[in-house]
């Protein structure tokens, strides 16, 4: 038996009783996976579930991306799109409120603000990002933020096809680009071009993580 499949029969439940222990053990049953084994795929329960939902649709993003020619898009463009197909990976509206409530709780957004953050991760990561300093984190940070907003606007979205919220995240990026043009103004201003060479330089001192493949389990 897989999580995948604990996952499965645990999603009719979410509707009704959240992310929670009476959800965890109703998957079990209907999935026929004893409880001792489904605690060994999920150590954490019904929260573990709720974060193995949003990395599958992390991995809906990633699948499609692979699919897609994105030759000749403007990056901006293409950011957009990944965003928008993680949009279309929710497809359990009830499941993402539930999960939003579970992480927006003091012991769990920790969590959640790491999957916000991975989410960013992948569609940079995906994309070529080859930033290796402070930028690699300004990158995902600004994503983070979006992508965040992005959910909230979409659990109240009653627009056809989430229009309304693929339109938001258009006017989101679209932020991003004007604040990035008006960083380019400030470098070539010469009341602020001193401030904006401090703000590079501590930038270009920052390093992206590097990832670990001695460790036992890490993927190589």
């Amino acid at each position: 038996m897989s999580l995948d499949a604990l996952l499965d029969a645990a999603l009719p439940h979410v509707a009704f009783d959240g992310w929670s222990e009476a959800s965890f053990r109703a998957a079990c049953q209907d999935s026929g996976i004893d409880e001792a084994e489904a605690r060994a795929l999920a150590p954490r329960g019904a929260l573990d579930l709720a974060v193995a939902y949003h990395r599958r649709g992390d991995r809906a993003m990633l699948d499609r991306l692979a699919e897609t020619d994105l030759t000749g898009m403007k990056f901006r463009d293409k950011v957009a799109t990944a965003l928008k197909f993680r949009l279309d990976a929710m497809e359990d509206r009830e499941a993402v409120r539930r999960a939003s409530t579970l992480f927006s709780l003091p012991t769990h957004a920790g969590e959640g603000g790491k999957l916000v953050w991975e989410t960013a991760d992948h569609v940079w990561t995906a994309l070529g990002d080859e930033s290796r300093d402070g930028n690699w984190y300004s990158k995902r940070a600004i994503l983070s933020g979006i992508w965040a907003s992005t959910v909230l606007y979409w659990l109240g979205d009653s627009s056809v096809g989430h229009a309304d919220t693929q339109a938001f995240i258009d006017r989101r990026i679209e932020n991003v680009m004007q604040f990035e043009k008006l960083k380019g103004q400030m470098r070539e201003n010469p009341l602020t071009r001193p401030f904006m060479r401090m703000q590079d330089a501590v930038m270009e001192k920052m390093r992206a993580p590097q990832p670990r493949g001695d460790v036992p389990g890490a993927q190589v």
